[in-house]
């Protein structure tokens, strides 16, 4: 191909990427609440708790901005198919373990390496400590770092930052409220469910 050739080829794709939507997004019910579901062409970028009118908004210019392109509301969008299906097989009861591509371009660093480690090593029905985290990522001091990769974590449920506790036994925090963290952690028969 000649330099000409090339040229256009390089402007033909630029074109399809600008026609593409940057990410689609949609809401889905869930026994935790509404939720909403983000992806790009990478994958499932973030996954929002509670996802009231004013939270969706807030997390869709904050999402926007953070991506440089306004996410496109597309409930049908194939890039969102296989995660609303997943997510409603957990919530069933038919799923334990997400097998989606994810889009970790929200998150860098120390936050990544941990929420990583949680993805591939804290399966459906067990937890792990904050400190315990830190060791197995080689920074055995770092149990607050942890907790603060927790609350940053774009796509909880997912990266199953629920499934971090205290060491003493205690729940810990949690960014989608401790009800929605004992909710989840009942679902995955780690505590029992609530009586009322």
């Amino acid at each position: 191909m000649n330099a000409t050739g090339h040229n256009e080829h390089i402007r033909d794709e630029r074109r399809e990427q600008d026609a593409r939507p940057g990410a689609v997004w949609a809401v889905i019910a869930s026994d935790i609440g509404p939720l909403l579901l983000a992806a790009t062409d990478a994958g499932l970028v973030t996954v929002v708790f509670h996802a009231t009118d004013a939270v969706r908004d807030k997390a869709l210019e904050r999402l926007g901005s953070r991506l440089g392109t306004e996410p496109v509301e597309d409930p049908a969008a194939p890039l969102l198919a296989e995660p609303i299906r997943q997510f409603r097989a957990y919530f069933a009861g038919e799923r334990r373990d997400f097998e989606l591509p994810l889009d970790w371009s929200l998150i860098s660093g120390f936050n990544r390496q941990v929420l990583r480690e949680l993805a591939a090593g804290v399966p459906f029905g067990t937890v792990v400590g904050y400190g315990d985290l830190a060791r197995r990522v080689g920074q055995p001091g770092a149990a607050q770092a942890v907790g603060m990769a927790m609350g940053a974590n774009p796509l909880p449920v997912v990266v199953p930052c629920h499934r971090v506790v205290e060491s003493d036994g205690g729940i810990g925090g949690f960014g989608g409220g401790l009800e929605t963290k004992r909710q989840l952690l009942a679902l995955e028969g780690v505590l029992p469910e609530p009586l009322f």
